[in-house]
């Protein structure tokens, strides 16, 4: 076996993963592959995957990737000839309580705003279909037709074929040593068979993708976690196409295999394997079986079919599975290195993600940018945090039990808390603030009054913090409120060609004054939204870039990605250089005007500027500019001086009943102004236009600037999809988004965000109207609307314009 001296792309990791994405590669792109398995295709931990496909997630893109790959599997033998042991046999999910059936009601909807059809059915029909279940303690189970399962080593060999048949070279037995790199980037794969140079690596290294990333100075959080399953001998009456079952109450999952069951489960207290490196020579082993720990799942799962009780158990596997912090797979191009592709931590649904994660990784790396909204699973989530070990563990080890659990709305992770915390951290606990965490930051979700007990009690209707939230959203709208903030990231952006860096990657136009602040989009080349923040001009070449907590690594990166190495502009990450404490409300400049000497009125001051000013003997960068829809400034303070301007504040705002808010009240409130959320109202999938921010792009000036192209085909034309708000009158209806809309009785999309708007007393939410023939303000006008809410119909109204202040004259007083 000789390696060649050069590819195109080198990709790592001869799993599903790794031979998914050289597949797409090869076939799609004509790319010149090279894939590199240390041992034999499948030996990680593929061979013992246990094979379940199932296709529905909470995001529309990634449920569309999981699509994909059943079509894949679907119709690879043919293409191949090798089979990958696909049978859509449908999903049974299991409900035994009153807050899972919700739950699943919820889903049911998800999944037909997705365009699947998952119905909920009765115990008696669940018996009928598998007969050898116990069903006396069901509410009902979710059936989706089109899940199934899949042999994973089946599918990998049939996918490793294909990739071959489309010109990609596999070598087994190599094994990846290290990288050469040059000014940041990979210049070539080190191996133990010689040096392979190469322009794009894709790390698809499985439990070792942490290992090989770090070779690369990148990190890939993910923890291997012992996960177990048993083979059972055949059951007599056991159909060979019995759909897969998960008995989540239960923490267990069936599926069938050769006239016996696969049975394993998730359970609350796993084992972590190591948080040190994964022995190399890890191939195709297991661990000893740990019949002690899985007792706890044999036990619930002979409840459930009494069978298991007297059949014999072939096998058992105990075999390590990549897991993450957050329970989502990690896919994408490294922050720290431009040419290091990632697919990795799969938490046990890789079989499941394996075709559609190779299809979209495959032209995220031929492209440079993800072709649809993949968010939930960039690693540009993650942050320096997830460097430690032990909380990545932790973490990790805390999501991998809620696997099967109910989850409830808003509902935050307690494992390594409290991380970072901002100044004010013991001052709001004093005013009683309830903590949620975001990137590691605490920070006040809300205030619980005296006599209530200061913690989130989950539930599915509306929760314990609903009638606080109310009190203090009506404090913003009436008074004035105080919002700690200081989780922002926060860059500043430097050099003689700062503002020609921002004018090609901002929609917007940067090119202002000194003093000015502008709110705009990043977009990519589809003219999707791939940021949303605010740039605040605070010299000639000095500009000061504020961003939402948990975009932080994401947009560094994405504007570092876009500067273009011959430009005179430095980009500096300084979160922690600043604490942000938001000053919102009606007598917001009654407040401010009594701590500093800077002239604050309307006339010298006006709504998207930003001034530096003296506030406790400090400087402090005000911004004027909202997400409450009120009056206000955002306060960005030298970070040890927190203290001291907010206790001024407080001190000033006494006579004007100024409390601290939190970010719960944040969310309704930008809700009732129509304020757009990234990530969720707007993404990589949307563009401005649709968005209904058309006025936040400069297409009427002749700079060009990245998305442009994408835009001005799309301008002035009848637009397929747009943006609009709804409200609902029925009290007691819950929106958490992706509730389905219909419009005269037809589903014409679904909702991207949900809440309650406490001014408007009404159930609020916005979401994309679609139609194929386009969306014309009349079409909007003109139907009759209903949401969709856990499969119950609501009589809607649809919103063109903010619900609230829709003038905006309450921002500009």
């Amino acid at each position: 076996m000789t390696l060649p001296s050069h590819a195109g792309i080198v990709v790592i990791g001869g799993g599903i993963i790794g031979c998914s994405t050289a597949y797409h590669l090869a076939r799609d792109h004509k790319a010149d592959v090279v894939l590199l398995e240390q041992g034999k295709l499948t030996s990680g931990s593929t061979w013992h995957a246990a094979g379940l496909v199932g296709q529905l997630r909470s995001s529309a893109s990634i449920t569309r990737v999981l699509k994909y790959s059943v079509e894949l599997y679907k119709g690879l033998e043919a293409e191949t000839g090798l089979a990958t042991g696909w049978k859509m046999t449908g999903c049974l999910r299991l409900a035994t309580n009153a807050d899972r059936w919700t739950e699943f009601q919820r889903l049911a909807t998800t999944a037909k705003s997705f365009g699947m059809d998952m119905q909920l059915l009765s115990p008696t029909e669940v018996k009928r279909m598998w007969p050898l279940m116990e069903t006396d303690d069901l509410v009902g189970a979710s059936w989706l037709p089109t899940d199934g399962q899949a042999s994973p080593s089946d599918i990998t060999q049939s996918l490793a074929k294909g990739a071959r048949m489309h010109g990609a070279k596999l070598f087994e037995d190599v094994r990846v040593t290290g990288f050469a790199m040059k000014d940041g980037r990979i210049t070539a794969v080190k191996t133990d068979k010689g040096d392979i140079a190469c322009d794009k690596v894709v790390n698809c290294a499985g439990q070792w993708a942490r290992q090989v990333g770090a070779m690369a100075g990148i990190n890939v959080p993910l923890q291997p976690v012992k996960h177990q399953y048993i083979i059972t001998e055949k059951i007599p009456g056991l159909a060979n196409d019995a759909p897969t079952i998960r008995d989540p109450d239960r923490r267990t999952y069936f599926k069938e295999e050769v006239g016996g069951l696969v049975m394993g489960g998730y359970e609350p207290n796993p084992q972590a394997w190591t948080t040190g490196d994964v022995p190399n020579d890890w191939e195709f082993r297991l661990f000893d079986d740990d019949y002690d720990h899985f007792e706890q799942h044999m036990a619930q799962a002979i409840a459930r079919v009494p069978a298991l009780e007297t059949v014999g158990v072939k096998q058992m596997i105990n075999g390590p599975e990549s897991f993450t912090p957050d329970g989502n797979f990690i896919l994408g191009v490294a922050p720290e290195c431009s040419n290091m592709f990632v697919g990795a931590g799969f938490n046990a649904f890789g079989i499941a993600s394996g075709g559609g994660a190779g299809w979209v990784l495959a032209q995220w790396v031929v492209d440079g940018e993800a072709p649809l909204d993949l968010w939930v699973v960039d690693i540009r989530r993650f942050s320096n945090l997830h460097r430690d070990r032990d909380w990545v563990r932790d973490r990790t080890l805390e999501a991998y039990g809620k696997h099967y659990t109910i989850g409830f709305p808003h509902e935050e992770y307690l494992s390594g808390r409290p991380r970072i915390v901002s100044p004010l951290y013991e001052r709001l606990k004093a005013h009683r603030a309830v903590f949620g965490s975001k990137l590691g930051w605490e920070r006040p979700n809300w205030f619980a009054p005296d006599g209530a007990p200061a913690e989130d009690v989950y539930s599915m209707g509306r929760q314990n913090w609903f009638d606080p939230v109310g009190d203090e959203h009506r404090h913003v709208r009436e008074k004035v409120g105080i919002f700690d903030q200081s989780s922002f990231a926060k860059y500043d952006l430097t050099g003689a060609d700062a503002l020609k860096a921002l004018d090609w990657i901002c929609a917007n136009d940067v090119a202002k004054p000194v003093g000015r602040l502008i709110y705009t989009q990043l977009l990519n080349t589809r003219g999707g939204i791939e940021a949303d923040l605010t740039i605040s001009r605070l010299g000639e070449d000095r500009f000061y870039i504020v961003t939402g907590t948990g975009f932080r690594t994401h947009d560094l990166s994405w504007i570092g990605d876009h500067i273009g190495h011959r430009l005179d502009a430095t980009l500096k990450d300084v979160t922690e250089d600043y604490g942000t404490l938001s000053l919102m409300g009606p007598r917001a400049r009654e407040v401010l005007s009594a701590v500093t000497k800077a002239d604050v009125s309307n006339a010298a001051f006006p709504f998207g500027h930003a001034r530096e000013i003296g506030i406790a003997g400090h400087i402090v960068k005000a911004l004027r500019v909202t997400y409450v829809g009120e009056l206000g400034w955002e306060l960005h303070v030298p970070i040890a001086a927190t203290g001291d301007v907010f206790d001024a504040l407080m001190a000033a705002g006494k006579p004007h009943g100024i409390r601290p808010v939190g970010y719960r009240a944040l969310e309704s409130l930008r809700l009732e102004k129509g304020y757009r959320a990234w990530g969720s109202d707007i993404t990589p999938n949307d563009t401005p236009l649709e968005a209904g921010l058309g006025w936040a792009v400069k297409l009427r000036k002749n700079t060009d600037f990245v998305g442009r192209r994408a835009l001005e085909k799309a301008d002035g034309k009848l637009l397929v999809k747009r943006f609009a708000g709804f409200t609902v009158d029925d009290a007691e209806t819950v929106l958490v988004g992706r509730e389905t809309i219909l419009r005269n009785g037809e589903p014409v999309g679904y909702l991207t965000s949900g809440g309650y708007g406490y001014t408007l007393d009404k159930s609020v939410g916005y979401g994309y109207v679609r139609n194929a023939d386009g969306v014309s303000d009349d079409f909007l006008a003109s139907g009759e609307y209903e949401l969709v809410v856990a499969m119950q119909r609501k009589p809607a109204k649809i919103h063109l314009e903010p619900m609230y202040d829709p003038a905006g004259a309450r921002i500009k007083a």
